[in-house]
């Protein structure tokens, strides 16, 4: 069952492995759906807009990525949640994938990142499956560019199409365009293409287990981050207390 937090409901997922095999039969089963990838951010951005939360509430899955997450759930009572961080996910999908020929194909970030990660994939994960990729601008999208993009990734064929537009853009755009999908599952990936490109680097584990990640992110990243998680964090954690507390409820 899903654990519900600020209003939002966050999967219940044991291990990497558990979230894999959602996904795999999802694709057996060829739906069309959308998975979110959920963190301090995110929640609150549920919190501040209903429709947002609504997104998140009507996913596929909406994975714990943030350990704050699963450590609120585990406070609530939910023992067996594990934290599903993002970008780790996507390189063991692609790597899982292999054997069970997943097809691939990636939306977003720039042409340079793409052409990067492009390279990593193939040294890492050379049997991955990859059915197509697209940098598309930097700005709203028209909606004839909309039903190109649309149609690209149709034509691909992709099982899984990896969304790396950034929360909330690409839930949002996942939402409003999952539906027109022949078939696959949208996962908004967020900086996971920054990882894999080797843009951005992985916290030490010490400060993974220490909920320090972020952190580390800002280090690299303070002139973009630095507001997102000043505001953020503090709103979390004001409003998990009084959630805790029984003072005030956020209802989903």
């Amino acid at each position: 069952m899903d654990k519900n937090i600020l209003g939002c409901n966050i999967s219940n997922l044991v291990s990497y492995s558990d979230a894999y095999n959602k996904v795999l039969r999802s694709n057996i089963n060829a739906i069309s759906d959308y998975i979110t990838v959920n963190n301090v951010h995110t929640v609150i951005e549920g919190v501040r807009d209903k429709k947002y939360k609504q997104i998140i509430n009507n996913s596929y899955l909406a994975l714990p990525d943030g350990k704050p997450l699963s450590i609120v759930a585990k406070i609530k009572g939910e023992k067996n949640i594990s934290r599903i961080f993002g970008p780790t996910f996507f390189e063991k999908t692609l790597e899982w994938g292999q054997k069970d020929g997943l097809k691939h194909y990636f939306f977003g970030s720039s042409q340079k990142t793409l052409v990067k990660m492009l390279e990593a994939i193939k040294d890492k994960y050379p049997q991955a499956v990859i059915a197509g990729s697209f940098s598309p601008p930097y700005r709203q999208f028209t909606e004839e560019e909309n039903e190109k993009f649309i149609k690209d990734i149709n034509a691909s064929d992709a099982d899984l199409i990896w969304v790396g537009l950034g929360a909330p853009k690409q839930e949002i755009w996942m939402y409003e365009n999952y539906k027109k999908l022949n078939k696959g599952i949208m996962i908004g990936i967020g900086a996971g293409f920054d990882y894999l490109a080797g843009n951005t680097k992985h916290a030490p584990e010490w400060m993974k287990n220490a909920s320090l990640e972020w952190l580390y992110r800002l280090i690299q990243e303070p002139k973009r981050l630095w507001k997102r998680y000043l505001v953020t964090n503090t709103l979390f954690i004001i409003y998990i207390t009084l959630e805790l507390l029984g003072l005030k409820k956020f209802e989903d």
